[in-house]
C-alpha cells in the first residue's frame, strides 16, 4: 500500500458577486408583481425577504456567480448562460480546467503526469459525454476520466476514491476537480434557499510517494471516510425522467423540481451526525478533536458549523481552529471546504493534523485525516 498526499490545491472564484442587498432587492420586487397576480387567483401572497434575516439564518453577506444580470432581473431570475457548439469546451470543464491547472501548478507537474480526472460535483451540466473525458482531452492529461457527484460532500468523496485507488497502486496520480455552477440550478424565486448558494471551483491534485519520501508544505492523506443516509429534506427532482410526468413532455415545468430543502430539519440532522461523525473517525485514530490543528468544514451555514464543533469539542472554538470562507461566498456546495483549506494552512507546522470534512444532500458526510508534512 503506497503512501497517498494532496500535492496541489486550486481555487477559482468568479469575478461577479451578488449581496444579500441587492438579491433581496430582484426578489421583492419580483414579490411586488407576482402578488397581485395571486391575489386575483385566490392564493396567499408570497413573503418579502430581508437582508438581516439571510446573514441571522445563514451567515452569508455575498456570493460570486459566474453571470449576476440575469440573476438581479426580477423578470427572469436565473443566470444568462449561452449556449455552445457541441466542440466547444463547455462552461462547466472550462471552471473546472481553471481550478485544475492552479492545483496542477500548486503541485508542479504538469498535465500529463495525471493518470485520472474524477469531476465530483453536486451540480453537472449534462450526463454525456462526461466533464471530466472533456477536461481530459482539452487538458492533455493521460489515462481516463469520469464524474461523480456526493451532493455537497462530492469534493470529499472524490478525494476519497482517489486516496483510495493511488493507495492500492491502481492509479499515481489522481486530478479531483470540483467545479460547481449552483446559480443555474437554483430556484431564485424560492424564498428559503435563493440566498444560500454561489459559484466556486476547487481542485487537488492527489499522488503517491514513497515510504520514506517527505514533501514538506504537502497534506499526507492519513484516511478518508464516507457516511450516507437516505433523506429527502435535501432534493432535486429535475432529471431524465422529469419530462416523462409533464402533460406536454417538450415543455418542462421546473417549479417544485428545482432545489428544495426542510432548512430547520436538515439543520437539526447534519448538527447530530457531523458530530457524531467527526468523533467517531477521530476515535478510530486514537485522537480528539482537540488533537487536530485545524478543521476545513462544509461552508453551508455559520451557525450549524458552530453547533456541530461545539458539540465535537465541548466548547466554542473560533476562526482559526476552523475558519469560514461562507461569508463572502456562500454555500459553495462541495467546493467550500477545499476553498477553505486552500485559505487557511500556510502557517501549519510539520506535524499539525487537519480535518476536511463536508455534509450534503443525502444526507451525505466525506471527510479525510490530514497531517501536514
Amino acid at each position: 500500500m503506497h503512501r497517498v498526499i494532496i500535492s496541489g490545491i486550486g481555487v477559482e472564484i468568479p469575478e461577479a458577486s451578488i449581496t444579500n442587498e441587492e438579491l433581496v432587492a430582484s426578489f421583492n420586487a419580483w414579490v411586488d408583481a407576482e402578488n397581485p397576480k395571486r391575489a386575483g387567483q385566490g392564493l396567499e401572497p408570497l413573503s418579502k425577504s430581508d437582508a438581516d434575516f439571510i446573514v441571522q439564518a445563514s451567515g452569508v453577506r455575498k456570493r460570486h456567480v459566474i453571470e449576476r444580470e440575469g440573476i438581479l432581473d426580477h423578470t427572469r431570475m436565473a443566470p444568462r448562460i449561452a449556449a455552445r457548439a457541441d466542440d466547444d469546451l463547455s462552461l462547466e470543464a472550462e471552471f473546472g480546467i481553471a481550478s485544475a491547472r492552479k492545483a496542477l501548478a500548486h503541485a508542479g507537474v504538469e498535465p500529463a503526469d495525471v493518470d485520472l480526472v474524477i469531476c465530483s460535483a453536486s451540480h453537472h451540466q449534462r450526463p454525456y459525454p462526461a466533464i471530466a473525458i472533456e477536461m481530459q482531452q482539452s487538458m492533455g492529461t493521460r489515462g481516463a476520466g469520469f464524474d461523480m457527484g456526493l451532493g455537497c460532500s462530492s469534493a470529499a468523496a472524490g478525494l476519497h476514491v482517489a486516496a483510495g485507488l493511488v493507495r492500492a497502486g491502481v492509479q499515481k496520480r489522481v486530478l479531483v476537480t470540483t467545479p460547481e455552477i449552483i446559480t443555474g440550478h437554483l430556484n431564485f424565486r424560492d424564498r428559503q434557499t435563493h440566498f444560500i448558494f454561489g459559484d466556486a471551483s476547487a481542485s487537488m491534485v492527489v499522488e503517491a510517494i514513497e515510504e520514506d519520501e517527505v514533501r514538506p508544505g504537502c497534506f499526507e492523506v492519513l484516511d478518508t471516510r464516507l457516511w450516507t443516509q437516505l433523506s429527502n429534506n435535501i432534493r432535486t427532482n429535475l432529471g431524465y425522467l422529469t419530462r416523462t410526468a409533464q402533460e406536454d413532455p417538450y415543455m418542462i415545468e421546473l417549479e417544485g423540481n428545482m432545489i428544495k430543502q426542510v432548512g430547520n430539519r436538515v439543520f437539526k440532522d447534519v448538527t447530530v451526525a457531523g458530530h457524531r461523525f467527526i468523533v467517531d473517525f477521530l476515535a478510530e485514530h486514537g485522537q480528539t478533536p482537540d488533537d487536530i490543528r485545524r478543521f476545513w468544514l462544509h461552508q453551508a451555514n455559520a451557525r450549524m458549523n458552530a453547533m456541530i464543533l461545539k458539540l465535537s469539542f465541548g466548547h466554542e472554538v473560533g476562526h482559526d481552529r476552523a475558519p469560514m470562507v461562507l461569508e463572502r461566498l456562500g454555500n459553495t456546495a462541495g467546493a467550500g471546504a477545499v476553498i477553505a483549506l486552500e485559505e487557511n494552512h500556510a502557517d501549519m507546522k510539520a506535524g499539525d493534523y487537519g480535518l476536511l470534512c463536508a455534509f450534503g444532500a443525502g444526507y451525505s458526510i466525506g471527510g479525510a485525516l490530514l497531517r501536514m508534512m
